[in-house]
């Protein structure tokens, strides 16, 4: 019950994540790649570089972390190894010069709203 919780606010605030990269300008090419080894869980593009995204969200109430504290350097290492297992199993994604890796941290009030979104380029 608990885990099914967790994965709702997980799942919401990628939808925010995923509708912010939109509005600026990002393609959306894949959400929740699942390999043996983890998920990634946006990769983007904004026609010059491919963007692989770790969503972290919290609620506002439950605590007074940042949600981007979560992304640590074993998960940063993990997202990484993870980008090129993707672009392996991708051999048409879109050809371009650069990769980044961003983080975006959500944090909802305890209604479910959107209380804060914050997107670090080239966090990691």
């Amino acid at each position: 019950m608990a885990d099914d919780k967790r994965r709702e606010v997980g799942a919401t605030g990628e939808q925010l994540a995923t509708e912010h990269l939109i509005r600026r300008g990002f393609e959306i090419l894949d959400r929740n790649f699942r390999t043996r080894a983890g998920e990634l869980d946006i990769v983007a593009s904004d026609g010059r570089r491919i963007v692989f995204c770790e969503v972290k969200t919290r609620y506002a109430s439950r605590t007074r972390r940042d949600p981007l504290e979560s992304v640590h350097p074993r998960k940063q290492m993990q997202v990484r190894r993870l980008a090129s297992e993707w672009l392996r199993a991708r051999p048409n994604h879109p050809k371009v010069t650069d990769l980044r890796f961003d983080a975006i941290g959500v944090t909802l009030a305890p209604d479910g709203r959107l209380v804060r979104l914050d997107h670090l380029e080239g966090a990691f």
